[in-house]
């Protein structure tokens, strides 16, 4: 089981800046696929931003340009870096891991889905 722990939500005003991170459990955080999915009130979750086991960084076109993520293995942590954020972007961020189930450095063949339990952004006047 991997444990997924975000911080950084809040609230800000249009404009401004946010750093989300999300501390993952286990010790095989640097083969696992990560990423920052949100849900907005009355909407679906919407995937926003992934990252690689390499590194490989993809987002949706509504944040291309504002938001990075990243992440550093040997912290097991991936970070979301949101700039000029927008009123539309105001939701509950949540951290995902895409990999096997490890039992120390033993993990399995089939690839599982794991969640933290979400963080709010507001980007609000």
């Amino acid at each position: 089981q991997v444990q997924l722990v975000e911080s950084g939500g809040g609230l800000v005003q249009p404009g401004g800046s946010l750093r989300l991170s999300c501390a993952a459990s286990g010790s095989m955080f640097s083969i696992y696929t990560m990423g920052w999915y949100r849900q907005a009130p009355g909407k679906q979750r919407e995937l926003v931003a992934t990252i690689s086991s390499s590194g490989s960084t993809n987002y949706i076109d509504s944040v291309k340009g504002r938001f990075a993520i990243s992440r550093d293995n040997a912290e097991n942590t991936v970070y979301l870096q949101m700039n000029s954020l927008k009123p539309g972007d105001t939701a509950v961020y949540y951290c995902h891991a895409l990999g096997p189930l490890c039992s120390g450095y033993v993990c399995s063949t089939d690839n599982f889905d794991f969640w933290g339990q979400g963080t709010q952004v507001t980007v609000s006047s």
